[in-house]
């Protein structure tokens, strides 16, 4: 029997975003033992860095920072320029570690300099009543903490003179005669002996003051014309409520249960934060506690622009924590989350064209809305951490590494998180641009990087880059019957459908919906059949 055959071509064109990387190869010299001489180490297969040592407990290992082999050098490491000593700062901590290798300051993610910076420099950071003699970035890091504005002095430049000069800052209840009374300020030791500033009343201007340290102007033991009250107030400063007495000093805390007939003692003496109620809770909406806790949630704010009613006065612990946010999720003050924009399935390849992420916080009561950047080029990842309050949610915008996704053809490879944002679809996938047949699957981001559709010549190269090709044969008898003999597979829909998911999970090429749920007006790709010779 004579048979024909000819080949019937089914070409997709696809999109896909492909980028050609330059390859890397890095050489070692070749190294001669001897216990008798010791080299400079980048690194010892021990893990130590910039050590002297034989040559033979040299790490061999690649630089994961540099893709290159830890160096070595037949030297001191004081001489070499890999391991030369500097200045490491930690600008999270605000400290400076000198005689620090860069390589060690890069692994323990410091700031390395040649040089001392001069936020190396070292003075007298005031804290409130206190005082510590460090740098200023230091400094910086402990007001944050503290919830204290930087009040940094570089003119001292002793330790104990930066002690001393906040010596004065000890605060308690300075006691005066003024218009034949005597009467009473809650101050520092420094202001009362300076004099008190009376100024605005005819005659007079600053009067000085025997001063009592953590005392109360309502001690009944000083004689003052300072009395208690139901009022209270809040103090700039600080996150808590505080009682008033009737000379307008700030008391202690706000207690209802401490009022004077109960509790004469606590409106003699000062109290701590950690003495006074609710120490370990934020006393959000507590109308009987004004202990508030900014850490925790909670500041001291006008009870009546909260909508809350306290026992006494007119101030509560606000409540800063978010509810009901636009994910209808509770989140505590300071935590962070993250939202996409996308109707498709984050972390999926399917991201919708024109879809970005979003970090969402929760600051002073308020949900706040930060952007990531633009095509997608960052996504938000979020975590969660543990403590003694229960679970913290953070997040963060972080660089989208979907470069590489294209060039791997292993499945393991692909999906390595620590080098790349890729994950891999199952299936039989000719790809042009790959220059092979990837027989099990193909590399894709995980999200999608976006384009700038508008630039229309850029976006086309990138997308045409994804052309895909099936040849199908088919066998013919004499008498005019056809049946499929090779690659029967492409002229199946899946073939077709399985293709163009593959174009939408490499960009905004190819078939999909925008992030508002609308379709683009085209199909997104082209099917060209075509049909070739018959062949004899």
């Amino acid at each position: 029997m004579i048979r024909k055959r000819y080949g019937l071509g089914i070409v997709l064109l696809i999109s896909l975003v492909f980028l050609i990387l330059g390859t890397q190869t890095a050489f070692a010299a070749e190294i001669v033992s001897t216990s008798d001489v010791t080299v400079c180490c980048e690194k010892t297969q021990s893990g130590l860095y910039c050590q002297n040592a034989p040559i033979e407990e040299c790490s061999s290992e690649v630089n994961p920072n540099t893709n290159e082999f830890y160096k070595q050098a037949p030297t001191n490491c004081e001489s070499t320029s890999f391991c030369r000593e500097g200045t490491c700062v930690d600008s999270i901590e605000g400290t400076c570690s000198g005689n620090t290798p860069e390589l060690v300051c890069n692994n323990d993610g410091g700031v390395w300099f040649l040089e001392e910076p001069a936020q190396c420099s070292l003075g007298c950071c005031v804290l409130g009543d206190q005082a510590a003699f460090v740098t200023l970035t230091r400094c910086k890091a402990l007001s944050a903490d503290l919830g204290l504005q930087t009040n940094y002095r570089n003119d001292i430049q002793d330790e104990t003179q930066c002690v001393l000069s906040v010596a004065g800052q000890e605060k308690g209840a300075c006691v005066f005669d003024f218009e034949f009374e005597r009467t009473c300020r809650f101050t520092t030791r420094s202001i009362c002996s300076q004099g008190i500033d009376t100024t605005g009343v005819e005659g007079t201007s600053t009067i000085s003051g025997e001063f009592y340290p953590d005392r109360l102007c309502t001690d009944e033991e000083l004689g003052t014309n300072c009395g208690p009250t139901e009022n209270t107030i809040c103090v700039p400063g600080k996150d808590e409520v505080y009682f008033v007495d009737t000379c307008g000093n700030a008391g202690n805390v706000y207690d209802a249960a401490k009022t004077f007939n109960r509790d004469s003692e606590y409106w003699a003496n000062v109290k701590t934060k950690a003495e006074s109620c609710g120490a370990d809770s934020d006393n959000a909406n507590d109308v009987d506690c004004g202990n508030c806790n900014y850490l925790l949630g909670s500041f001291c704010r006008d009870a009546s622009k909260e909508n809350a009613n306290p026992r006494m006065g007119d101030y509560i612990c606000a409540d800063l924590n978010c509810q009901d946010t636009s994910n209808g999720e509770d989140y505590k003050h300071g935590e962070s989350w993250c939202i996409n924009s996308d109707i498709g399935t984050v972390d999926l390849g399917d991201n919708s064209v024109g879809s970005r992420f979003f970090r969402h916080l929760c600051i002073n009561g308020e949900e706040v809305v930060e952007s990531c950047d633009d095509f997608r080029q960052q996504t938000c990842v979020e975590d969660e951490i543990e403590t003694s309050l229960g679970t913290f949610s953070q997040a963060a915008c972080v660089v989208n590494r979907w470069q590489e996704c294209f060039v791997q053809d292993d499945k393991e490879d692909c999906e390595n998180t620590d080098r790349r944002d890729c994950l891999w679809k199952e299936g039989k996938f000719d790809v042009v641009t790959l220059n092979k047949s990837q027989k099990k699957g193909v590399c894709v981001p995980s999200n999608s990087p976006g384009f700038k559709f508008w630039e229309g010549e850029e976006t086309l190269s990138i997308c045409a880059q994804g052309n895909a090709q099936c040849i199908v044969t088919f066998e013919k008898s004499l008498f005019g019957d056809e049946e499929c003999s090779d690659n029967c597979e492409c002229l199946k829909d899946s073939w077709e459908k399985d293709h163009a998911e593959l174009c939408s999970a490499l960009g905004d090429c190819g078939p999909g919906i925008n992030w508002q749920g609308q379709a683009g007006f085209k199909k997104g790709y082209e099917v060209d059949v075509t049909k070739l010779k018959e062949r004899e």
